[in-house]
């Protein structure tokens, strides 16, 4: 018991005593033997009172001992089915469990994992990816200020996840290896990186990365399949120290749409498992040509300069017209380049106001300024009847698009009347004037972005000459073609961004859980927490549809999808009370990913447990497993000394016995007339 708590113990014996004094025996002529008794009772009472407000404790030592922990780490995944070893995890785990010594040394964890690390439920072996690396950094963390060895139980074939032969374990492992040991001939497929999006037209790469396990030389063949039709294929030979390939392939995509695509590798003689030989894949394939009207007053070298640099890709296209000449709608463009502007353009110029219609402006001097200026596009020249010669500067402050200096300055003069040029929007100015070498404020190239409608004025003609000079230059015409293409892209884009994004995969393989995200903004584009949304799974083979809630999962929303069968499916996102949809598409493929594997991986998992300080055994070795861990002097059980405070009193009856005092105090002395 502390000082202090003594000091305030004697102190409230005296204040009672003091108290009950003052109340009975002070100035009293006259005592009579219930005085004192009643002295006793005030004095009693008030004392406990005060000593349920002081709570007086005593610090009291207690020992416990804390066994190491060992965790039970089970493989979960279909895999373990597949070897056919489930009776022998069971019995394995079992007989773990019933290890007398084991649980008088440890105090055992029992976990299982999959793709995530869980706690043992139930042992199913339906888990569909398997995911080490992630297990034992969660474990590692779980168990971070603990003795905990790890009894790691798998066929050490991961799907997902880094490579766990590289891990550093803070604790020891302890693989038990299931499966099958011995090794077998086999080719397969390691893994596809293809790019998610393709344009029509466009070539779209594809890398293979092939293995073979076998010590013989051997021959295969590697076909890449679109609707049963092979557009790929190439011989391949392996050998002992040449197990290893990659393959490079450029398919050309010819249809819009979510394609799907098949690579097989061809059976070698003796292979035990083919399911590996095949993978699956799909493209995005995108038809987003941008189509580009110019329109002249005049024939000039500049036009066909234009259409050359924008057709040099291929995703664009141009289409070249007198003005007087021009019958097709103008709603069929992206963008308008007007070239030349004077009163034959009156009609185009008031079709492009009316439907907000994205343009670039080219004058020169057959420009009629005086037509231009009526037209109110922001800005106005007070043109003379004289023509200049405008060198370019490169503006580095320019922040519309990503533009370098590809040496603009360098490049001939372009020619235009000469004059005051007044802005009376907000634009950005990429390229000034340059007049006899003096550089001015006056711009030659600028852009505006108002209201969704993009547009830019380029004030001088010949700049054909400028994509000359670039190839004289650099012998390439890239540069500058990519100049043209920059402001093209900005000047034709219209896209506004979506409020309902989904975020999904386009091919899943069997029995797999499928993640889908979506993310909904309000009208400023801030995430909006308060909203429904569903999303509407059709089959489209049964035409079965289902439906599911998104949950919110900290900034999107989530959802998850079991147990769907394999086949094609579409679905639509929608957020309730709202007329916003989204639409897609993915396939659930035949492909297991868990049966790809021939045998158990005992070479990673034997540097595992070599790099984490443990010892690798197989299933028939539980004994000697055993042995090693209790024998293992770092693995002991510390003891540990607590400090802790106990309350002397127990408040509740102490303060039912204060009650009372005060109550039998008050009723006797009403009785003899105190009160």
């Amino acid at each position: 018991m502390q000082t202090t708590t003594i000091i305030y113990f004697f102190g409230a014996i005296l204040f009672s005593l003091g108290v009950s004094w003052l109340l009975y025996f002070y100035k009293s002529k006259e005592l009579k033997k219930i005085d004192y008794f009643l002295f006793s009772l005030r004095a009693i009472s008030t004392f406990l009172l005060l000593l349920l407000l002081i709570n007086p404790k005593i610090e009291k030592i207690e020992t416990e001992n804390e066994k190491p922990t060992l965790a039970l780490l089970i493989d979960n995944s279909k895999s373990i089915k597949y070897f056919k070893e489930v009776e022998n995890v069971e019995k394995l785990v079992s007989e773990i469990h019933k290890d007398n010594s084991l649980n008088k040394k440890f105090t055992i964890d029992n976990f299982t994992f999959g793709e995530h690390l869980k706690v043992l439920d139930s042992l199913t072996f339906l888990e569909n990816e398997t995911n080490i690396s992630k297990t034992i950094k969660d474990l590692n963390e779980l168990n971070k200020d603990k003795i905990a060895p790890i009894f790691l139980i798998t066929d050490g074939n991961q799907t997902i996840g880094e490579d766990y032969e590289y891990l550093n374990s803070k604790q020891p492992i302890y693989p038990i290896v299931i499966g099958d040991t011995a090794k077998y001939v086999d080719v397969k497929i390691t893994q596809l990186n293809v790019n998610k999006y393709s344009y029509i037209k466009n070539k779209f790469p594809v890398e293979a990365i092939l293995n073979y396990e076998g010590i013989k030389k051997v021959n295969t063949l590697f076909s890449i399949f679109y609707k049963g039709k092979v557009v790929f294929k190439k011989e391949i030979s392996f050998s002992a120290d040449n197990n290893f390939k990659t393959v490079n392939a450029n398919l050309t995509s010819t249809k819009e749409g979510l394609q799907y695509y098949s690579a097989t590798l061809r059976k070698i003689d003796n292979e035990k498992n083919i399911t590996n030989n095949k993978r699956n894949f799909s493209v995005e394939v995108i038809d987003e040509q941008t189509k580009v009207l110019i329109l002249s007053s005049i024939l000039h070298p500049d036009l066909g300069l234009l259409k050359k640099s924008i057709e040099s890709n291929k995703q664009r296209s141009v289409d070249v017209f007198l003005i007087n000449k021009f019958k097709k709608n103008i709603n069929d463009y992206q963008l308008v380049v007007l070239y030349q502007l004077n009163n034959k353009f009156n009609k185009i110029a008031s079709v492009l106001k009316q439907n907000n219609s994205n343009y670039l402006i080219i004058s020169g001097t057959n420009t009629d300024w005086s037509f231009t200026n009526k037209l109110k596009l922001g800005f106005r020249k007070n043109a003379i009847n004289q023509t200049e010669n405008y060198g370019a500067i490169y503006n580095d402050r320019f922040l519309t698009f990503l533009q370098e200096d590809i040496g603009f300055s360098n490049y001939p003069p372009l020619k235009d009347k000469f004059g005051e040029i007044i802005f009376s929007k907000k634009h950005e100015t990429l390229l000034y004037q340059n007049i006899n070498g003096v550089q001015t404020k006056q711009p030659l190239l600028s852009t505006f972005d108002i209201n969704n409608q993009k547009s830019a004025v380029l004030f001088g003609e010949g700049i054909w000459k400028w994509r000359s000079n670039s190839f004289l230059s650099s012998n390439s015409f890239e540069e500058f073609d990519k100049f043209i293409g920059s402001l093209v892209q900005f000047l034709a884009s219209n896209k506004k961004r979506d409020r309902l994004e989904v975020n999904s995969d386009n091919i899943y393989p069997a029995n797999s859980t499928i993640n889908i995200s979506a993310f909904y903004t309000d009208k400023n584009y801030q995430f909006d927490s308060r909203a429904s949304l569903e999303i509407a799974i059709t089959n489209k083979e049964s035409k079965v549809v289902t439906k599911f809630p998104f949950s919110l999962v900290n900034n999107s929303y989530q959802v998850e999808l079991e147990n769907l069968l394999s086949g094609e499916y579409s679905f639509r996102v929608s957020v309730l009370d709202q007329k916003i949809e989204k639409f897609g598409r993915f396939k659930i493929s035949n492909d297991h990913i868990e049966e790809h594997f021939t045998n158990a991986n005992v070479e990673k998992l034997h540097k595992l447990a070599i790099k984490s300080g443990g010892k690798l055994f197989y299933i028939n070795q539980l004994n000697d497993l055993t042995k090693e861990l209790l024998e293992n002097e770092t693995y002991y059980t510390i003891q540990k000394s607590k400090l802790k405070q106990q309350t002397l009193i127990d408040w509740k009856w102490l303060l039912f016995i204060i009650i009372i005092l005060f109550s039998s105090e008050w009723f006797i002395r009403k009785y003899y007339g105190k009160i």
